[in-house]
């Protein structure tokens, strides 16, 4: 790691995204989690985005194999959802991202809506979009409904290459699976939400917290170029991660920063969770050593 690079790890960065992401070296990141402001659905202090720029950075910076978490939604204008989540997902396209996976953000507490003639608005996309073949994905896995079922008939379907074919599989039924691609969370409702409230659309903990685990490791670095407050640094933290929040409003960066302040890193050892106790030294200080 280079000293310019060092001197932005762990740390909360106001500015405009782009500017800061042309002095990252190239494939210096593990991993990206972020939500933009997106179709004025919510004021962001006046500012904007250059989307096509930041696509291109982010490109350029992530490593081979790394992916983008890019959380996402549409507003209605003039009785129509804009698509702009759509165009936005083929421009990573264009640059050359993979769309490896199209999730879900399924909202248990949505805000009620006034009726417009459609159903009630209950999620968000998460596109994951990967440079090149994934290399890191540590898969959350759920309990089966049927662990241990002794199978007669039952079939499941074989997801081939070719033609889809029907053959039996796993019997007895396996006691865990890979959990499915529609995530469901409260919004602002856990304590630890509830410290982003001067945020006008913060994204849960438990959202970062899933994403982190699934597509990164212990010291990976890992980059929220909008990082408003602070959710996805907190929580790379949290889980012995690094990260580089940028934002280029000055009240998100202090609410940010107010987050994290205290906010120890964690390792997971065999043991469980316990504190780096040298998670508060000074970077390079960590580096050298």
């Amino acid at each position: 790691m280079n000293m310019s690079m060092a001197r932005l790890v762990d740390t909360i960065i106001q500015d405009d995204c782009v500017n800061v992401l042309k002095g990252l070296p190239d494939a210096s990141i593990d991993m990206v989690l972020t939500s933009p402001p997106y179709d004025n659905l919510r004021v962001y202090e006046g500012y904007s985005f250059p989307f096509e720029a930041l696509v291109t950075e982010l490109y350029r910076v992530v490593k081979s194999g790394s992916v983008v978490v890019w959380v996402v939604g549409d507003a209605t204008i003039a009785g129509s959802e804009t698509g702009s989540s759509f165009r936005q997902a083929l421009h990573f396209q264009k640059v050359g991202f993979n769309l490896h996976d199209t999730m879900i953000f399924r909202k248990r507490n949505p805000i009620p809506q006034i009726y417009r003639r459609r159903y009630n608005n209950e999620f968000e996309y998460m596109f994951v979009f990967s440079k090149g073949v994934v290399k890191t994905h540590n898969p959350i896995m759920i309990d089966c409904l049927h662990a241990g079922l002794e199978l007669q008939s039952t079939t499941y379907k074989n997801y081939s290459k070719g033609q889809q074919k029907r053959k039996k599989m796993a019997n007895p039924v396996k006691s865990q699976k890979i959990k499915g691609n529609i995530w469901e969370y409260v919004v602002g409702k856990n304590a630890e939400d509830q410290e982003a409230k001067g945020h006008p659309a913060p994204f849960p903990c438990e959202l970062a917290r899933d994403h982190i685990r699934s597509w990164s490791n212990i010291d990976d670095l890992v980059l929220d170029p909008m990082s408003g407050s602070g959710t996805t640094c907190k929580v790379a933290r949290e889980l012995g991660r690094h990260f580089i929040g940028i934002d280029v409003s000055a009240d998100y960066c202090s609410l940010a920063r107010d987050r994290l302040s205290g906010n120890r890193r964690k390792i997971q050892t065999n043991r469980g969770v316990e504190d780096d106790l040298i998670a508060e030294l000074p970077l390079l200080e960590k580096l050298r050593g």
